[in-house]
């Protein structure tokens, strides 16, 4: 039997777990098999700055952080699953590749 992997990633966390609700439903409704949402490592990309335009006067920071997190989801996969998979509504700046395995 086929399988999808579905890689889901953004700086949001509540698009990416109504994204993997939906596909929850979905497998829910066709009876496939689901393994996931595995959480992946929540990558943290940080940036320092100083808040002083001209280097004079006291050395204060900002600092900024932007959060990146990801799940992971096997679903076995038929053709009725799929056509539901690839109608899901997908949040503006949420990124998911879907990628067919054997």
């Amino acid at each position: 039997m086929s399988k999808a992997r579905i890689k889901i990633a953004s700086t949001e966390i509540e698009k990416v777990n109504q994204v993997c609700n939906y596909i929850k439903d979905i497998s829910e409704k066709t009876g496939v098999n689901m393994r996931g949402p595995i959480p992946l490592p929540t990558k943290k990309l940080k940036l320092t700055t100083r808040k002083s335009p001209d280097g004079e006067g006291k050395a204060s920071w900002e600092r900024y952080e932007m959060r990146v997190h990801k799940r992971l989801i096997d679903l076995g996969i038929d053709e009725r699953a799929l056509r539901l998979v690839m109608r899901v509504p997908i949040p503006e700046g949420l990124n998911i590749e879907i990628e067919m395995l054997d």
